[in-house]
């Protein structure tokens, strides 16, 4: 064979895989259908980034008036996905429950065909599904009862109430749009790929989805927020997490949260995040976890010149917003199931079956040998 054909990128690093209108990752800028995440960080509403997401451009005020209307008209989750979200067992990953919840709720999407119109009527419904899904396991294992939506709240504080009963403070609000912002786009991270390889069979939407979900699980992609959290919880001096940073790098542990695929100069969205860690570490009351969480990001900068990802600060400010650990992946769903939906549509719009080669390393012909003779 050539050696063109013979090329092989472990992991499909550095292969381009696909076209997209949706998301541009460089290593200086990430931009959201043109616009830089910044921007929309500091001035956009999460509902504003998942319309332009959907959408292309960003909405007027009467296109936003009405896609907020239309997820508040899809949050109360049918009464049988209430049920087994009862039935499934107290120790379950909230992002195994999340997996079955989407699944199960795409029994109920009355739209069938996988017209453009239709894909936008269930992303919506999926948009809309997901937080309801987190909040109500999340008051079934408090044994406390559920909660009706609240129209009119932004798509964070609606979380935040019907997940645990009471008004978010506008700091809280604003920091949870602000990652949910942050999360919603990546380009063709692997839940994103995983979800267009399985819209690229035509099996539809809340399967594709389930497909992303289920690749986001992996600590190498979503769960590293939670493991950052962990390595932080570890410590309470500076000193304390520099010395065992140090340890740990000598033996070649890999340290969650940090190093990108992409990026080599540092995540854009980790450094439009990370003030808030003092922030937060201040207003708890807690100054210690942020002396942790620097003396950690330092000490693998002086040792590997190696920059954290988003999921290093989100992780500790998930966890001074009083967000349990547990959930912190699927609130990363939250956020990029617009991106996974964006992506769905695009791939529908010009699909072509996804079904790369892969390079043979197993035994060379041989014949096939008579039982009686082995």
């Amino acid at each position: 064979m050539s050696a063109e054909v013979e090329a092989y990128h472990p992991g499909l690093e550095g292969v381009i895989a696909g076209e997209t209108a949706i998301c541009c990752v460089e290593q200086d800028r990430l931009l959201y259908r043109g616009y830089d995440v910044g921007d929309l960080a500091r001035h956009a509403s999460f509902e504003e980034c998942a319309f332009l997401l959907l959408h292309g451009e960003l909405p007027t005020a009467p296109e936003l008036a009405l896609f907020k209307k239309q997820i508040d008209g899809e949050r109360e989750l049918p009464g049988a996905v209430v049920e087994v979200l009862r039935a499934i067992p107290r120790q379950a990953p909230m992002m195994d429950v999340l997996r079955t919840g989407v699944s199960l709720c795409g029994n109920f999407s009355s739209a069938k065909s996988q017209g453009a119109s239709n894909l936008l009527t269930r992303a919506v419904r999926v948009l809309a599904a997901v937080p309801s899904l987190i909040a109500v396991r999340l008051r079934i294992l408090a044994g406390k009862p559920l909660l009706e939506p609240r129209p009119g709240l932004s798509h964070a504080a609606q979380f935040i109430y019907m997940a645990f009963g009471r008004e978010a403070t506008a700091l809280e609000e604003k920091i949870l749009n602000l990652t949910l912002v942050l999360y919603a786009e990546h380009e063709y991270n692997a839940s994103t790929f995983a979800a267009r390889v399985c819209t690229s069979t035509l099996s539809g939407l809340h399967s594709s989805v389930v497909a992303a979900i289920g690749t986001l699980k992996g600590p190498l992609h979503g769960g590293a927020n939670e493991a950052a959290l962990h390595l932080i919880d570890q410590f309470r001096s500076g000193p304390d997490a520099r010395a065992w940073v140090e340890e740990a790098l000598e033996k070649k542990v890999k340290i969650m949260g940090f190093g990108h695929r992409v990026y080599r100069n540092g995540d854009h969205r980790a450094f439009i995040l990370e003030p808030y860690v003092d922030e937060l570490a201040k207003a708890r009351g807690e100054p210690w976890r942020a002396e942790v969480y620097h003396a950690i990001k330092q000490t693998v900068w002086d040792k590997k010149k190696i920059h954290p990802n988003v999921d290093y600060p989100c992780g500790l400010v998930y966890y001074f917003l009083g967000f349990p650990p547990d959930i912190f992946t699927a609130l990363f769903v939250m956020a990029r199931v617009s991106g996974w939906c964006a992506h769905i549509i695009e791939q529908h719009e010009n699909n072509r079956l996804i079904r790369p080669r892969s390079r043979y390393t197993g035994p060379a012909p041989r014949a096939y040998v008579a039982l009686a003779a082995r």
